[in-house]
């Protein structure tokens, strides 16, 4: 009878084994027919939602089973948004383009580089036009660029300026018993700062409000431009909320009109010139893209690499969101030994992190720069060790609202020596030697601090000789504009911390002139391989810790908990951003 009800096992589990294989075969051929049958039709609108997450790079895995599972979804390259922009200006099926974004998911940089390129298609003599039930400050500027922008009667522009904002734990540490101790070099170097005071210093303060008015001064320019209207106006106009609803906005022209969005779709109709009664056609960005229309198909021989160096900076291999020194080399090594790469473009977008990791990354560029010219484009943020990785480049480019700088370093040890005191824990440690040790239940001593901080000097000097080196300058004059202090994109040109103001595409082109060539293909590295068992961990059916933090906390108060969890696991010198910098 064991054997029987064995055997029986055994087939019912083969049947269903065979069974969810015929399945996959099924949703594969269903994914496969799917995205052979995309195409553009004539008269056809490209709609801009973007609501997915906007990365300077989000490479998608090929494999049907990623497909199926969704692994490459809730993601889009801000390349492949420029790229199916640049296609749609010359493609005689888009007659123009919607934007209808209500809330963007990308930084300030990102969003400038999306518009700039939505001028660039306007050239062609097609139209942009925007609509949105509500508009918030970054999806207004992205939209401030069409020809009308129109909103929901009951809507309205949350157009008051930027701010930030930044907690501070030193209260919480006072009562807990549970400290971070500090080693930093920079009066500006404030990552570690909530860890010290109970509210903002005054440098601290001074430089968050000196980049914040960069950044919203190029956008009020940008905007300006688009409005008809000067950055007083634009001013006036924020601090009395005078685009809080559609009739002020309106009054103020900051909008052209307000619709429901079938009125709007109408007016769509009337731009590609077809009967109100007529389908409007329409087609998403990620189809466009799914079409074919997310690269720039070229015959040409000769190659641009593009590296993209994006997240935080740690020790070791390095993934999609993260910097690692193992994937950044293995693809600088890789565009080396590839004959037909004639330059390389860095494009970095990293608050920082492992001081090791970016003087590694900095090694393998300086033996880059010996076989080929090295251009660098920064993103929203490329700060501390994004500065440090950048900082060798024969030409360096930001956007006007590029965070940069930060050329400081600091180190971060937890102490938990007054909570264990205050609960009768007492921890008793042997030695075989002399040498400073660190226990996290018994307060730092003063050798143990000393030999801490002679490590991070170290870096700090060697963070100044880098930057010295690269930007030709004394390292008392890098010292002067360092210590820390974050700067926009037009505050590091004009301390010649950065060559010029432009997206990757301008890099891209110098980086050409640089190779003297002018038919060229452009190559993405890093190849990244999906780890299949950590993504179906995220499956809908298998719920992560992340989910269920989320779901438990809200998105605002999850990201105060992921910044302390951060800080709090800093292994060694980190040359990292002030803070979590979250615009708004």
């Amino acid at each position: 009878m064991k054997f029987l009800r064995n055997l029986l096992a055994s087939i019912i589990g083969t049947l269903i084994a065979l069974g969810v294989i015929f399945m996959l075969f099924i949703l594969i051929a269903s994914v496969v027919s799917e995205s052979e049958i995309i195409n553009v039709k004539s008269n056809t609108v490209l709609e801009l939602k973007l609501n997915d997450k906007i990365k300077d790079y989000a490479p998608k895995n090929d494999d049907p089973i990623a497909e199926i599972f969704g692994f490459n979804e809730g993601k889009i390259g801000l390349n492949e948004i420029i790229n199916a922009i640049e296609n749609a200006k010359t493609d005689e099926n888009i007659k123009g383009i919607s934007i209808s974004v209500l809330s963007l998911r990308s930084g300030v940089a990102q969003t400038q580089a999306i518009r700039d390129k939505l001028l660039d298609f306007k050239e062609s003599g097609k139209f942009v036009y925007a609509y949105a039930d509500m508009y918030n400050q970054k999806s207004y500027y992205l939209s401030s660029v069409a020809d009308s922008i129109f909103v929901n009667p009951f809507g309205g522009v949350d157009f008051k300026g930027l701010s930030s904002e930044v907690l501070y734990y030193k209260d919480l540490e006072d009562k807990t018993g549970v400290k971070m101790e500090v080693i930093r070099h920079g009066k500006y170097k404030s990552a570690v700062e909530p860890f010290l005071l109970n509210k903002m210093s005054d440098n601290n303060r001074e430089q968050t409000k000196a980049f914040l008015s960069s950044i919203w001064t190029a956008m009020l320019s940008d905007i300006g431009e688009s409005r008809n209207k000067n950055i007083n106006e634009l001013n006036e106009i924020a601090d009395n909320l005078n685009a809080r609803n559609a009739d002020l906005a309106i009054e103020n022209k900051i909008i052209d009109g307000k619709l429901y969005y079938d009125e709007y779709e109408s007016k769509l109709k009337e731009m590609v010139e077809i009967s109100s009664d007529s389908k409007l056609n329409k087609i998403s960005l990620s189809n466009y893209i799914s079409s074919g229309k997310g690269r720039i198909r070229s015959s040409a021989s000769n190659k641009i690499a593009v590296i993209f160096a994006q997240g935080e900076i740690i020790y070791g291999k390095g993934d999609e969101n993260l910097i690692g020194q193992e994937l950044i080399i293995k693809s600088l090594k890789k565009a080396r030994k590839d004959k037909n790469v004639k330059a390389i473009v860095l494009r970095v977008n990293s608050p920082g992190g492992s001081a090791l990791t970016s003087e590694l990354i900095w090694r393998e560029l300086e033996l880059t720069k010996k076989e080929l010219p090295v251009v660098v484009s920064m993103g929203n943020v490329a700060a501390s060790g994004g500065y440090y990785i950048s900082c060798n480049a024969n030409r360096i480019f930001a956007e006007p609202t590029t965070i940069t700088g930060s050329i400081g370093v600091f180190g971060v040890i937890p102490n938990a020596s007054e909570l264990a005191k205050n609960i009768g824990l007492n921890a008793e440690q042997v030695s075989t030697n002399k040498s400073p040790s660190y226990s996290l239940f018994e307060p730092m001593t003063d050798e143990f601090r000393l030999v801490t901080s002679e490590g991070v000097e170290r870096v700090y000097t060697t963070f100044l000789e880098r930057v010295s080196k690269g930007r030709n300058m004394s390292i008392a004059d890098v010292d002067s504009i360092a210590q820390g202090r974050v700067w926009s994109g037009i505050e590091a040109k004009e301390k010649g911390l950065v060559d010029e103001l432009g997206n990757l595409e301008d890099a891209v082109l110098y980086a050409a002139d640089l190779a003297e060539i002018s038919d060229y293909k452009i190559r993405n590295y890093p190849n990244y391989n999906i780890d299949l068992e950590e993504k179906f961990q995220s499956l809908p059916f298998i719920s992560s810790k992340k989910e269920l933090l989320l779901e438990e906390l809200g998105e605002s108060n999850y990201r105060i908990y992921e910044n302390v969890k951060q800080l709090s696991k800093l292994r060694g010198i980190q040359a990292r951003l002030p803070y979590v910098i979250d615009i708004k």
